[in-house]
């Protein structure tokens, strides 16, 4: 077998059945043209070596076939390259204030001495950020071998590029939005001043759907087993109750149904994106997930493992609670989260009222 036939026959290998003869056929005259004009030249048959030299000018059997190829020849194309960026560093940037939140939490209840939790944050930080790589990675090869380009890609709109304001996460672009928001003012290019808007709908649910996914991959244990829900407050006691026992056990009972709620979450932000983000669609939404919270935050408060430390059975009891807490000074985790509880379950009574009205007009309150 001549060179040109084995070189061939690499190509041939890698290229659709449905194409590949003709491709190959196109391949041999142009390589077969080139070799007898170099012979031409010579004057005398050429040698394997130089042969060898024509077909390495040609290219790499894996790279020519890849130029025939239907899809594209990258994992992640200029034209999107800026949107995984842009999503790799928002979630590094949400890793590293759960990490760190997650830390100091282990630190405050006697779990960990500080240098254990900065050594177990840093390794927690370095395995999240390579399943975050490797997420955003896959999602960005799916979408760039997609027949239709999805519509942030070529329908976006300027009034919706106020978003991309926060992704200056230097320190002195986080200083200036910081002090932007606290004044009430946004800033563009030259320092000038502008009143803030907040960001459209769609790119809310986007920035929503995206935030449950690392929540997700956070109580799953994904982004480290150190930051886990069930690693918080191991082995302390306080006041004769054992939070590690019953975290660990609430953790147990809650696992798959915060799995099926968040996986939903998901679902609904991403068809709120593909929708436009509809104010009845997105009314009907916040109705059944803050529904589902309130019963989440009312199981853990009255029936979970640790509700033996927080339950109160009355608003009078609760009252009461607070009172003694005020007299005393006598702040303890589970009136912590008691006061936690409380305000959760009020605050997603509101979200139920806000989007009946929603569901009702048609028309969005406002949710700055």
């Amino acid at each position: 077998m001549s060179l040109l036939d084995r070189y061939l026959n690499a190509v041939a290998a890698q290229l659709p059945r449905e194409t590949r003869d003709d491709i190959i056929a196109e391949l041999r005259d142009e390589l077969e043209t080139t070799l007898e004009a170099k012979a031409a030249e010579k004057g005398a048959p050429l040698t394997d070596t130089e042969v060898e030299a024509v077909l390495r000018d040609m290219g790499h059997p894996l790279a020519v076939a890849a130029r025939f190829g239907a899809g594209p020849n990258v994992v992640v194309g200029p034209e999107l390259y800026p949107w995984w960026m842009f999503g790799v560093r928002a979630a590094l940037t949400v890793m590293v204030f759960i990490t760190a939140i997650g830390a100091l939490v282990r630190v405050l209840v006697g779990d960990v001495e500080v240098g254990q939790a900065i050594g177990q944050g840093f390794h927690s930080l370095f395995t999240s950020g390579i399943a975050i790589v490797g997420l955003a990675t896959i999602a960005a090869f799916i979408i760039e071998r997609q027949a239709t380009k999805p519509e942030f890609l070529t329908k976006w709109r300027v009034k919706d590029l106020s978003v991309f304001e926060w992704t200056a996460f230097g320190a002195d672009g986080w200083a200036e939005r910081l002090k932007a928001t606290a004044s009430g003012t946004g800033t563009v290019a030259g320092g000038v001043s502008k009143p803030r808007r907040k960001a459209p709908p769609t790119v809310r649910a986007a920035a929503s759907a995206f935030g449950w996914t690392v929540v997700l991959l956070w109580w799953t244990g994904v982004l480290g087993g150190q930051i886990a829900p069930a690693a918080i407050g191991a082995e302390y006691v306080e006041n004769g109750f054992d939070w590690g026992v019953a975290v660990a056990r609430t953790v147990d009972l809650a696992y798959w149904p915060v799995v099926g709620f968040i996986a939903c979450r998901i679902v609904f932000d991403a068809l709120r994106v593909l929708t436009g983000s509809p104010v009845r669609l997105t009314a009907l939404g916040d109705i059944g997930f803050a529904a589902a919270t309130a019963w989440g935050v009312w199981w853990v408060w009255m029936w979970s493992p640790i509700s033996g430390a927080i339950r109160v059975e009355s608003i009078d009891q609760l009252v009461d609670r607070v009172q003694a807490v005020a007299q005393t000074g006598g702040w303890s985790l589970a009136f912590v989260l008691m006061l936690c509880a409380t305000f959760a379950f009020i605050a997603e009574v509101f979200r139920i009222i806000r989007a009946l009205a929603e569901l009702t007009t048609g028309q969005a309150w406002s949710r700055d």
